[in-house]
Formats: structure tokens, sequence, C-alpha cells
């Protein structure tokens, strides 16, 4: 690659991570309909990744761009468990994570790519699906390995994706680690929040309030919690950003049967009508997912509503 050439791909680089930056601080998970929008750069439309293929190098470019893994929808409304598996690869490993060949020769041009940015240790961008058509980005990533036998690229992460003016060098293997465990407690955080918006519809579980926005998916048990804490549906609530606060602080209680609880400080305040629709809970029913296996669970909402009640 000729200089001016190697630096016009660089500056495109540059561009592409900070529009990926961008879509980040707009969205929580980037929406398909977005990276399929693009970039501009002096004046050009150059496309960030590919619908038929995950493995992507824009025409305008030397060297490869972004890899894809998609969450599959195949037609059903329920996809927790295709992304459970397409995220599995991520949990098992500690430093870098297997990533396929396109189907064919391993010589195919796609798959050429992969080792061309092996070799040159290019930083690439990886968009890991979440959701049907929501995509998490991993930037910067690099292809530490190109197997020909086993037909899979091995792909790592570099912690410092602040950089702004320059392409980030290959990490070391400490780098590597916490690097990807980091990116792992993204993936947990990200698949957890996609799991329960969908398993509650999009709606508040207490409130019924629809913004996605507005809503966080919360834990039952939290997260530092080795037994109960677990990122899973049954240990998830869907809740209003007011709801979640009141449920953290023990002011609002849901007992094992789903019943709804309101503390005695909340219900001896008179302040305006956010604090009466809160009081005005005490005593209906938790709003339930479709899915049983998806119902909160009766144990870990035990637990929790001991706290509560321990908090007077």
């Amino acid at each position: 690659m000729k200089g001016s050439n190697a630096d016009l791909d660089s500056r495109m680089r540059l561009a592409a991570f900070e529009q990926i930056r961008h879509l980040e601080a707009i969205h929580d998970h980037i929406p398909w309909a977005k990276i399929d929008e693009g970039f501009l750069f002096e004046g050009l439309k150059i496309s960030l990744a590919s619908r038929p293929r995950g493995i992507f190098k824009p025409k305008e470019m030397e060297s490869l761009l972004s890899i894809r893994t998609v969450i599959p929808r195949t037609g059903r409304s329920v996809w927790y468990e295709d992304q459970i598996d397409v995220h599995r690869k991520f949990f098992e490993n500690t430093e870098s994570v297997d990533y396929n060949f396109m189907e064919g020769s391993v010589d195919a041009t796609p798959n050429r790519w992969l080792r061309e940015a092996c070799e040159k240790r290019i930083p690439i961008i990886y968009l890991l699906g979440i959701a049907p058509g929501l995509y998490q980005a991993i930037i910067p990533a690099f292809v530490a390995d190109w197997n020909p036998t086993s037909k899979k690229a091995r792909i790592c992460f570099h912690a410092s994706d602040n950089r702004r003016n320059e392409i980030p060098e290959t990490p070391t293997p400490e780098e590597r680690r916490y690097a990807f465990q980091t990116v792992k407690q993204r993936v947990h955080q990200g698949q957890f929040r996609e799991s329960i918006l969908a398993a509650y519809k999009g709606r508040c579980a207490l409130s019924g309030i629809p913004e996605r926005r507005l809503l966080d998916a919360a834990h039952i048990i939290p997260d530092a919690d080795p037994e109960f804490g677990q990122p899973v549906i049954p240990n998830g609530l869907l809740l209003s950003k007011i709801h979640h606060a009141a449920f953290d602080g023990h002011l609002i209680g849901i007992d094992p049967d789903y019943g709804l609880h309101v503390s005695k400080h909340l219900l001896d305040q008179n302040d305006g009508t956010t604090l009466e629709a809160l009081k005005q809970l005490a005593g209906k029913k938790l709003r339930l997912p479709k899915r049983k296996q998806d119902y909160p669970d009766r144990e870990r909402l035990a637990v929790r509503y001991e706290e509560f009640k321990a908090m007077g």
C-alpha cells in the first residue's frame, strides 16, 4: 500500500470509528438502519457494514473495516435463546473470541480481508448483535489470528477506545485480557437489557410506561450477588427510572405472589402527582411477561421483599 493510500485509509477508519461513537452516544444499542446509513467522509458516503456479508470492506478503503455477528429472528417473536447462544462464546473465553470465516474457500475475498487485517494488525469495528436489528459496537477490535484449518479468526479487543486522532496499536496480552473482561461486562448488560425489554413488551412492569429511553432493566437481586445476581430474565424487572429508584430504595416492595407494596415512609408523604402515582401502586399486582418462564423468580422476590420489610 502506498503511503498516500495508507494515510487515506487511516483517516477513513478514524472517521468510521468516530461515527460509531456518535451513534453510541445517541442509542443504547445501535439500530441496523443507522449503521446502514454509513457516514460522510470528505463529501463521499462510506458504508460501515453490509447486510449480506458479515465481513466488510468499503470499496473506497484498502483494508477490512468491520465484522458483524447477527442475532437471528427467524420469524419468531422470542429470540432470547438465539441471543444466549450467540453470546455464549464471549462468556466462555478470557482473552479473545472466535469468528467464523465466510462459507466456501479460505481464499474467498472476505476471508482474505480477515487474513490481511491479521497480518497488518489493522484495527476494525466489531458489530455484535444484541437483539434482532440492534448492535453493540466494539472498537477497536483486532484479528489476532487467522486459522485456515479451523476456518476461524481470533478476535481480540483494546481497552483504549477513547483515542480520536491516531490508529490504536495492537494490544498486549495483558491489555487483551483486561479489555475482554470489559467487553464481556458490556455484553452481559446489553443482553440483559434487551431480553428484559422484549419479555415485558417494552412496558414498565409497575406503571406500563412504554418509552424505552425512560426504562431500565432492574435486577431483583443485585449482580454482585454470586448466587442469585445473574443477568437472566427471572432476575429482572422492566421499570421506569423513577420506579427503579423507588424499588432500589426499598420504597416499593414486590412479594413472591407479585403483589405490590409501598413503604410507610412514602405513604405518609403528600407532595404532588408523582408521589401520589407511586402510592397508588399499593395493593396492585405486577405486570407479568407473557411467557411463564420469564416471570420474576419467586425465591429472589422473597429475598428482596424481606429486605423491603426490614426497612420499615
